[in-house]
């Protein structure tokens, strides 16, 4: 699949290429899901999401980064397969109640996307978080619902040509919470909620080493 378009800017993101592949890996979007998004700006994971997705529900609380995400959707459209509805709210307000994966694309009433996230079983969440101690408070909001699956942690490198060979610029880490309300969230896949404790189940009662970070 081509890389998406992003030709108009919302002064904030867009989502790096890199990231945007880990969070669609980890959202396994299939071609009868509903994806939900809290805070569409430049559209660049909404545009993902609906290329996967068969139908797409984004929110944007800023008019004018509403308008961003629909010219560059516009920018895409060949490529779309979703019914997408763009939405000029604040989360959780106009979040829908049959999403069948979320994206938080930041930290502004988390917690309550949240609930309204456990309250119609959604089944696979996402989070992105940049800032070490809001990744500590949504970790912990993640486990105090029994959402939390894992928390990644990963950084990007990109190269660059300095005095003939190659060095390199780092973008700044990104912390990702995964998790899922369904009542089913143990699947055939052997996905595996994250302990209390901070490790991860592993099956026999006992925690594997490493921790949460992998």
């Amino acid at each position: 699949m081509p890389p998406i378009a992003l030709p108009h800017d919302a002064k904030a993101g867009p989502t790096k290429a890199e990231v945007r592949a880990v969070v669609h890996s980890k959202l396994a979007l299939e071609a009868d899901d509903h994806f939900a998004e809290v805070g569409s700006c430049t559209g660049a994971i909404t545009i993902e999401a609906a290329r996967r997705a068969g139908r797409v529900t984004a929110l944007e609380r800023k008019a004018e980064r509403l308008e961003t995400t629909e010219k560059n959707l516009a920018a895409n459209e060949a490529s779309i397969r979703a019914d997408v509805e763009l939405r000029n709210e604040e989360a959780p307000a106009g979040l829908p109640a049959d999403a069948d994966a979320l994206f938080l694309g930041g930290s502004r009433n988390f917690e309550a996307v949240l609930d309204h996230a456990v309250e119609t079983e959604i089944d696979r969440v996402v989070m992105n978080v940049s800032r070490l101690e809001v990744a500590g408070r949504a970790t912990e909001a993640f486990r105090e619902r029994d959402l939390l699956e894992e928390v990644v942690q990963f950084q990007v490198s990109h190269g660059y040509e300095l005095a003939g060979a190659t060095s390199f610029d780092s973008d700044n880490p990104v912390y990702m919470l995964v998790g899922s309300a369904s009542a089913d969230a143990d699947d055939e896949d052997g996905r595996q909620k994250a302990a209390a404790d901070g490790g991860r189940s592993a099956g026999n009662g006992e925690s594997q080493a490493g921790g949460l970070d992998r």
